[in-house]
């Protein structure tokens, strides 16, 4: 029997919750023990009680509202217990019949190729459109080493440098070689640097072949990227736990930016206020205080997204 423990992190999303968690009913088959361990972030939804009613057995866990995605995550990762795989699983994810077999066979037979210990990932796509939104990711080049783009999934296994966390398999020794994910990331990139440092150790990051579920993308609107917005309140998202903030980025950039981490550090901050001074110098008194056609610039460059779960 392969036991798979899966963990999820909530926040005040019971309907996505519940939709999630029932996709999940019967994945695997008869050999495969599915166990699910819920960090519910503070919910004043009913998401508890509506996840224990739709999964009897659920192990919850509470936590204070300021877990968000990274440290809502370990937390549930050190309640797993005994398991043979650990999956991530978002909560807006609506899984495919059979994505969970699709990922243990993908694991299988790429491990049975002597292909080395190796995380599998499942690409996601848009309920709507059928676009691929959550993947595997490359970097975009070598002087670009924070930048990534999505990996498209294909007919047969394709490599990836690292992950979007909606849906990823993990077994047990590669989880005991990397350790948990790092809760000391405010909310995002910890996924991103949990598959680099994965590599890193030597194990491979591979995206199995074609999409496993939906998942929409979450929207720029009202994000620290929306170019819509001014340049003040730019700053402010950027800097809250789900944007980009300082100490966050700050531990992402030490550890994977290379000698030059400090320019990649700034670099997003700085652009921001680039913009800042280019609206100012065309014109815009109203830069820090109101839109302009100039503020709708985007100056930073739009990493792909992360997983959000608060």
């Amino acid at each position: 029997m392969t036991r798979v423990v899966v963990l999820i992190a909530c926040h005040n999303r019971r309907e996505s919750t519940v939709r999630c968690l029932r996709s999940l009913i019967g994945q695997g088959g008869p050999e495969v023990s599915v166990r699910v361990v819920l960090t519910d972030d503070g919910s004043t939804d009913g998401t508890a009680r509506a996840a224990r009613e739709v999964w009897p057995g659920i192990h919850v866990l509470q936590g204070n509202g300021k877990l968000f995605w990274a440290k809502a995550m370990a937390f549930a990762e050190s309640a797993a217990g005994d398991y043979d795989f650990l999956l991530w699983l978002n909560d807006d994810v609506i899984l495919d019949p059979g994505a969970l077999s699709d990922l243990l066979r993908t694991h299988g037979s790429l491990s049975g190729s002597d292909k080395g210990d190796l995380i599998v990932v499942g690409a996601l796509r848009d309920p709507q459109s059928g676009a691929v939104t959550y993947s595997g990711v490359h970097r975009r080049s070598r002087l670009r080493p924070v930048q990534f783009t999505t990996v498209t999934p294909a007919e047969r296994p394709v490599r990836a440098e690292t992950m979007n966390g909606n849906l990823v398999l993990i077994p047990r020794y590669v989880a005991q070689r990397v350790g948990q994910i790092d809760a000391r990331f405010s909310h995002g990139l910890a996924d991103f640097d949990y598959g680099l440092r994965a590599r890193r150790l030597g194990c491979a990051v591979w995206v199995a072949p074609g999409t496993l579920g939906t998942c929409a993308r979450n929207p720029t609107t009202g994000s620290w990227t929306d170019p819509a917005l001014t340049v003040r309140q730019r700053m402010r998202l950027a800097c809250a736990p789900k944007g980009l903030p300082p100490g966050s980025w700050l531990r992402f950039t030490r550890r994977h930016a290379g000698p030059v981490w400090p320019l990649y550090w700034l670099s997003p901050y700085a652009r921001l206020l680039a913009g800042a001074a280019l609206v100012r110098m065309r014109g815009g008194a109203r830069v820090l205080g109101s839109s302009s056609d100039t503020a709708r610039e985007d100056p930073v460059a739009v990493r792909p997204e992360i997983p959000t779960s608060n």
